[in-house]
């Protein structure tokens, strides 16, 4: 069974790290500053205590007034995983850094959130819908979506 890690001791390890871009914990997970979730991310995978080599997703969640991404790590070396939020304001152009050059399994992930959620990733070298077709109206799970 993998093992929970405790969002204090990552978020304080991190803030070590990256003083500014933590914002806080809880049990387990940590949320920090979206324009930082690359750096953060390359931290977690290539220290060797935390070696959170394999993303198992990315999801997009609707607050109305922000958005949420969460990124579930795994470490296979370790048998542990962590939690990684951070909160998008906005409703239009919506975007955060791709973390497609840490892990490759982000591609097919970041653009299942864009185009679902509408949340774009910079960076990423294919962002193009992937569920639904070119010149789908909107973006279906988002909530003010009204179908087309």
């Amino acid at each position: 069974m993998t093992t929970q890690l405790q969002g204090e001791a990552v978020g304080q390890q991190l803030q070590g790290a990256f003083p500014d871009a933590v914002t806080s914990w809880g049990d387990g997970d940590v949320r920090v500053q979206p324009d930082s979730i690359v750096d953060i991310c390359r931290y977690l995978r290539d220290t060797p205590d935390l070696a959170m080599d394999y993303l198992s997703s990315i999801t997009g969640v609707d607050y109305v007034e922000s958005f949420e991404v969460v990124y579930h790590l795994t470490s296979l070396t370790h048998n542990h995983s962590v939690v990684l939020k951070t909160t998008l304001y906005g409703r239009d152009d919506v975007e955060l850094p791709s973390v497609i050059n840490v892990w490759k399994g982000a591609d097919l992930q970041e653009r299942e959130v864009w185009d679902l959620m509408g949340i774009g990733f910079t960076g990423h070298p294919n962002m193009k819908r992937i569920l639904t077709w070119e010149g789908f109206p909107g973006h279906p799970l988002r909530k003010d979506h009204l179908g087309g």
